[in-house]
């Protein structure tokens, strides 16, 4: 499984993602999605300069990457009043990163791309539950992300919206019968995306993520998909990372460091 199919598949994932979103929110707070050369660009109006939603991802995997395609990137941006971020894989064209450094990008926060294959994956200490989720349950996924993540309240409709697109399915942790945490599977093209996860601040070092994980990884196996992939933030001194523990425990390896380019504010 090449590193461009992981790359492609986070894509799929995110453009899945603003896809899923009611055109009421469409319409009121700037979700928009749009494909430029292959690659999948997120805008979310309604929090401009929030990095993780206003992004470029796989860029030149399945496409150029050249000055007409840079130009038509900017100008959906510039048109949706917001900052974006540009992740530049290992796979994307020499000089990209020059090149957008020419254009005033500066390098922002790195993001550690993850893969693993789809052997069960080791038993993880938890006081959650886990189950996957249907459409009447949705609601409870979308607020966990909303808060999780610290969105605008009309997240929730939006990211509830996910439990009605084919290709995701949707996993919650229960503390009883209250839902403390959320994660999603993707399905790519023979390789799942494992995002979306988010846990409630008074439900956190309860094991959520790891059981979260776990019961992805056992989905996925299920699916009959090749390989998954996943990604967080650079592991520095600074900025420790419970995600990154978690990723790695659950049996994933890194793969490389992805630069995120940010523009010029």
């Amino acid at each position: 499984m090449s590193d461009a199919a992981l790359e492609l598949a986070e894509a799929e994932g995110y453009g899945e993602i603003f896809r899923a979103a009611p055109d009421s929110i469409r319409r009121a707070h700037g979700v928009e999605v749009r494909d430029v050369a292959g690659a999948t660009c997120i805008l979310l109006g309604a929090v401009p300069g929030q990095l993780m939603l206003n992004r470029v991802n796989g860029l030149g995997l399945r496409g150029p990457a050249g000055d007409a395609e840079l130009d038509e990137i900017d100008a959906f941006f510039r048109a949706g009043g917001t900052q974006y971020a540009i992740g530049v894989s290992p796979l994307a064209p020499p000089g990209l990163a020059r090149r957008l450094a020419e254009r005033g990008f500066e390098p922002g926060y790195a993001w550690m791309k993850f893969r693993r294959d789809i052997e069960p994956p080791p038993d993880v200490e938890a006081t959650l539950r886990v189950k996957e989720i249907g459409a009447e349950e949705g609601a409870s996924f979308g607020a966990i992300v909303t808060r999780g993540f610290g969105l605008p309240e009309f997240a929730g409709e939006w990211f509830g919206a996910l439990a009605k697109r084919p290709r995701f399915h949707l996993f919650l942790a229960y503390d009883g019968d209250e839902p403390a945490g959320a994660g999603a599977l993707f399905v790519g093209e023979g390789v799942g995306w494992l995002g979306v996860a988010a846990t409630l601040p008074e439900h956190r070092r309860k094991g959520a993520q790891g059981a979260l994980l776990g019961a992805r990884i056992r989905r996925a196996r299920e699916l009959g998909l090749a390989a998954l992939a996943t990604e967080t933030g650079e592991h520095t001194a600074d900025r420790p990372s419970g995600s990154y523990r978690n990723i790695l425990r659950l049996g994933f390896e890194e793969q490389y460091l992805r630069p995120n380019y940010v523009s010029p504010a």
